[in-house]
C-alpha cells in the first residue's frame, strides 16, 4: 500500500487508524495532540511535552503534510478581500477567498471544493470551466490553513462556495468541514460553517439523515422549471418538487428555516412569474432567500438587475411573508466575487 498519507485530512480517529495499519501504532490520545499541534496550534510537534520519540517518527515514515503551493495573491482595493489562486502537486490549479467581517480582525475563508465545476451554470466562470478533479480533504483544508496563517486577524468561519459543486465532492467535502470544527483541528465553531449547493437531492437527503451541524445554503436562482434547466443545466434535471419535498423533510428534522440563494439576472429571473413559481413550490417551506447581484464579467455575459427592478422584484417576494436579505459579494473588483473564480493567474 501507499505508505504516506497526508495528516491535513486526518482526524484523530483516522491519524490512529493509518499508523496502525502501517505497523507504527499510536494512541488516539497521541493522534489528538499531534493534530492539535500541527493544524489547530501551527506549532513543531517538539513544543508538544510528553510526546514519545516513536510518534515523531511513525509520523516522518508515513505521513506528510502538503499544502498547496501559492501561486497569486491578490487583494481587493475596495473592500480587503484577498483572492488566493493555489497549485496542487499534479499542477491542478483552485482558489480560496480571505473576506473580511465586519468585526474587526475577523475574517471567513470562501473554500474551493473542486478543480472546476461540472454543474454548468450559464452565470458562473467556474461552470463554463468544466470539471478536472475533486479536490482531497487535506487539499482543502490545507487552503484554509494557508489563508488563516496569513491572516492579520482570526479567521473564524468557512463557507463552501467557491470552486465546484460541494456535495458533488461529497465525502471530502464532509471529512474537510470536520477537520474545520474539530478541537484538534481549525476550531471553528460548526454553525460558521455554510456549505452550498445548487440542489443535489439525494446529496441533501443524505447530509440531513447524517445531522450534520453546518449551514446548507441551496442555489436556486429560478423557480421555472424550463428556465431552471436553461440556467442550472445539471441541477435543471431534478424536479423542482423533488427539492422541494427534500427541503421540507430537512425543515422538519432539523427545525431551521432552509436558505435560498437566488443570484439576480437583470431581465431573466426577476419578473412576477418567478414570485408565482416559488411561491407555488416553496411556499410552504420555512425558509429565508437570499438575494445576491451576478457577477459576470464578459462583455455580453449577464448583468446585473437595475436598483428599480431589485427593489420592485424584492417587494414581490414578500408575499411568501418570509426573511428575504440582500447578500453582497466581496471581491468583484479582483475577480474574487461570487461566480467569478477561474483559476487564472492575473484575472
Amino acid at each position: 500500500m501507499d505508505r504516506s498519507a497526508n495528516l491535513l485530512g486526518m482526524l484523530p480517529a483516522n491519524l490512529a487508524a493509518w499508523l496502525d495499519r502501517c505497523g507504527d501504532p499510536i494512541t488516539e490520545g497521541e493522534a489528538r495532540r499531534v493534530l492539535a499541534a500541527r493544524i489547530a496550534y501551527g506549532v513543531p510537534l517538539e513544543t508538544r511535552r510528553g510526546l514519545r520519540k516513536a510518534v515523531a517518527a511513525a509520523l516522518a515514515a508515513h505521513t506528510t503534510e502538503d499544502r498547496p503551493e501559492v501561486r497569486e495573491r491578490v487583494t481587493d482595493p475596495a473592500d480587503g478581500s484577498v483572492r488566493y489562486l493555489f497549485a496542487a502537486a499534479d499542477g491542478a490549479r483552485f482558489e480560496a477567498v480571505r473576506i473580511p467581517l465586519e468585526k474587526a480582525g475577523r475574517f471567513s475563508v470562501c473554500l474551493s471544493s473542486q478543480v472546476g465545476c461540472a454543474m454548468a451554470c450559464t452565470f458562473c466562470a467556474t461552470g463554463r470551466l468544466g470539471l478536472t478533479r475533486d479536490l482531497t480533504a487535506a487539499e482543502i483544508v490545507g487552503s484554509f490553513l494557508v489563508v488563516r496563517d496569513e491572516a492579520p486577524g482570526r479567521c473564524t468561519g468557512a463557507v463552501f462556495m467557491g470552486q465546484g459543486e460541494p456535495l458533488h465532492n461529497y465525502e471530502a467535502v464532509v471529512q474537510a468541514a470536520k477537520i474545520l470544527c474539530d478541537p484538534c483541528g481549525a476550531r471553528i465553531d460548526g454553525r460558521a460553517i455554510s456549505i452550498s449547493t445548487v440542489g443535489l437531492v439525494g446529496a441533501i437527503r443524505r447530509y440531513t439523515a447524517e445531522r450534520h451541524p453546518w449551514r446548507l445554503i441551496v442555489s436556486l436562482t429560478s423557480a421555472i422549471a424550463a428556465r431552471r434547466g436553461e440556467l442550472l443545466p445539471v441541477a435543471g434535471r431534478i424536479p423542482l418538487e423533488a427539492l422541494a419535498d427534500a427541503l421540507r423533510d430537512r425543515a422538519r428534522i432539523t427545525g431551521e428555516r432552509q436558505t435560498l440563494a437566488w443570484v439576480l439576472l437583470g431581465g431573466v429571473n426577476t419578473s412576477a412569474d418567478e414570485v408565482a413559481a416559488l411561491q407555488q413550490h416553496f411556499g410552504d417551506l420555512p425558509m429565508r432567500v437570499n438575494l445576491i447581484d451576478v457577477n459576470d464579467a464578459r462583455p455580453d455575459g449577464f448583468r446585473r438587475a437595475s436598483d428599480a427592478e431589485r427593489n420592485a422584484f424584492f417587494d414581490a417576494l414578500r408575499v411568501l411573508d418570509v426573511p428575504i436579505v440582500r447578500r453582497f459579494s466581496v471581491g468583484s473588483g479582483s475577480s474574487s466575487a461570487c461566480g467569478m473564480l477561474a483559476a487564472r493567474a492575473g484575472s
